[in-house]
């Protein structure tokens, strides 16, 4: 039986080593990624201010899959035939039994003018590198700072995250007194989030931008960026030397390219309950590649949900699991949809920490609750730390 899977980051690389370890040699598991390592994409908001190299934080995927006994493939999916059953690389083809979509998304820059031009974005280990740099620049020029997520983005807690360090980072640089610092988001209130908020959250949002003079817009998208300044969607003009914002995730091209997946606009996977395609029972999807739709009534300005990497990992033990399940003809289907995910958080907020916690993602919930930690990011580390310890030893079945 073979199992193929693109992707190899939270979600492709649980799924695949879990696979593995259940059905050992019944099965021959196979993950594909265009990159030789692993990141661990949360502690790139420390890399611009050079708290964290790349170095630090990223695990070489070969000798953890092989240790594990799953095949790593280092080439780029180009498209699937889900008729043939057989994936497409620029290298060669990969036929399969069961096909596992964890891509990830790519970043829509062409949301409005000038975005990918003139604005950092700190979601990748180049990107992150870029806006490290562009920082270095402006330290010489010092001038107002804009950041903030565009319309129909679904990341703001990156976001938030960097506005905070940026903070901390000019207060450490002894420059925060020539810096006018703007956040600038779609949401409708302060810590939305994309779930619909927290208990306390829009208050303690408030308290923190009062606390550290941060002036902030809310319920406004990006109109035009340009060299030196951010048009907003109300017509407002903000003069700036440095911005950074979160534009909205879409499908990849691997999907784009397969008309088979059947996908919407968005190119995000349809799937059930499951995590298997809503047509293609050999198909599954997990992470950031699979359709959520927002439970919240939207505004003006549209925005998403956040997709983050707790819900990656969990989604992809839920797609080995009835893979498994599925090749056995043993055990039920588990399902559980994205909102129905505990929410499990730490928000940095420059070497201070918010730890939200929920039963659910999205409401309704039991249970939900923020905590301010202003003395120190131990949690937000610690996660760090012990995600890269899971990883480099493969031991995917740990929460």
């Amino acid at each position: 039986m073979r199992v193929l899977v693109i992707g190899g980051n939270f979600a492709g690389s649980t799924a695949a080593m879990e696979i593995k370890r259940k059905l050992k040699d019944k099965v021959d598991v196979t993950l594909i990624d265009r990159n030789k390592d692993f990141v661990y994409i949360p502690s790139l908001i420390w890399v611009p201010t050079g708290r964290r190299e790349v170095k630090d934080i990223v695990v070489p995927r070969d000798k953890v899959l092989a240790k594990r006994g799953v095949n790593f493939v280092l080439d780029a999916a180009v498209n699937v035939d889900t008729e043939k059953n057989i994936v497409y690389t620029e290298k060669g083809e990969y036929p399969y039994d069961h096909l596992v979509i964890a891509t990830g998304p790519k970043v829509n820059f062409d949301i409005a003018p000038g975005v990918r031009e003139h604005c950092t974005y700190i979601g990748t280990p180049p990107g992150a590198m870029d806006t490290r740099a562009k920082l270095e620049e402006f330290k010489k020029y010092p001038g107002p700072i804009v950041i903030g997520a565009t319309q129909n983005a679904g990341c703001m807690g990156a976001a938030y995250e960097f506005l905070f360090n940026i903070e901390e980072w000019l207060r450490s640089e002894h420059i925060r007194e020539k810096v006018d610092l703007y956040w600038v988001t779609p949401e409708p209130y302060l810590g939305h989030f994309g779930i619909d908020g927290m208990p306390m959250g829009e208050s303690m949002l408030k308290s923190f931008m009062k606390m550290f003079h941060i002036h902030y817009r809310t319920s406004v998208g990006i109109k035009e960026v340009t060299e030196d300044k951010v048009i907003l969607s109300t017509g407002e003009e903000i003069a700036t030397r440095f911005k950074m914002l979160m534009p909205p995730f879409i499908g990849v091209d691997f999907v784009a390219n397969s008309p088979g997946l059947e996908t919407g606009p968005n190119r995000f996977l349809p799937i059930l309950p499951n995590f298997r395609h809503k047509t293609l029972t050999n198909v599954w999807g997990a992470g950031l590649a699979v359709d959520v739709k927002p439970p919240f009534k939207q505004g003006e300005v549209p925005f998403t949900i956040p997709k983050t990497g707790y819900p990656s990992d969990v989604t992809g033990k839920i797609v080995a699991k009835n893979i498994i399940a599925t090749i056995t003809g043993k055990g039920k289907l588990e399902e559980k949809m994205w909102g129905d995910i505990p929410g499990l958080c730490v928000m940095d907020a420059g070497k201070k920490e918010v730890l939200i916690l929920s039963n659910h993602l999205f409401k309704p919930r039991t249970f939900a609750i923020m905590l301010p930690n202003v003395i120190f990011d131990f949690g937000k580390v610690f996660l760090e730390k012990y995600f890269l310890w899971k990883l480099r030893h493969g031991y995917s079945f740990l929460p």
